[in-house]
């Protein structure tokens, strides 16, 4: 719905409800979700983090074992699937 097809009155409830801190939002009728609700959860498959190109010297074996282990995909993506990993845990949490 756009806001010309709201009335003055309609559009002013909704500034007043995006207003309201959250611990003024009565959500007493909304459950909290339990934590076993999450541990399948995926990020969306539109979901593409933004990608920076940079220049990086590797060892010519470590380069190697990436092309030859890929698993189907680019070894840059293998490469920076790897490096996700590594920093997700180093921060204490989980891979995605």
């Amino acid at each position: 719905m756009s806001t010309t097809s709201r009335s003055p009155e309609q559009q002013a409830t909704l500034v007043a409800l995006a207003a309201l801190p959250d611990d003024r939002i009565d959500t007493v009728d909304i459950p909290e979700a339990p934590a076993e609700n999450w541990s399948l959860a995926q990020r969306g498959e539109l979901y593409r983090p933004v990608k920076q190109p940079v220049t990086l010297r590797l060892d010519a074996d470590v380069v190697n074992w990436f092309k030859a282990h890929a698993r189907g995909r680019g070894y840059q993506t293998e490469i920076n699937r790897v490096l996700r990993r590594h920093v997700s845990r180093s921060d204490g949490r989980t891979a995605s």
